[in-house]
């Protein structure tokens, strides 16, 4: 962020950049949890953080939609 204001002085990019980022972390935190729960139950790690990444785009897709839905552009 600090680059950013560095290269282009402008604060909306800055706060436009920042709550982007806040509304992405959020689907992002599922592959924190899926993994390891995935992990526990024995299953591969292939399989795993495959089916961890899935869910983790599946969630981005649905995050976007929803925020889209509202009016919120990112």
């Amino acid at each position: 962020m600090v680059w950013l204001y560095i290269d282009t002085k402008d604060a909306d990019k800055i706060s436009a950049l920042s709550t982007s980022i806040f509304w992405l972390v959020l689907p992002s935190l599922l592959l924190f949890i899926v993994l390891p729960l995935l992990l526990k139950q024995g299953l591969n790690f292939y399989l795993s953080i495959s089916i961890s990444i899935t869910v983790t785009a599946f969630s981005y897709w649905i995050m976007i939609s929803i925020l889209n839905f509202f009016g919120v552009k990112l």
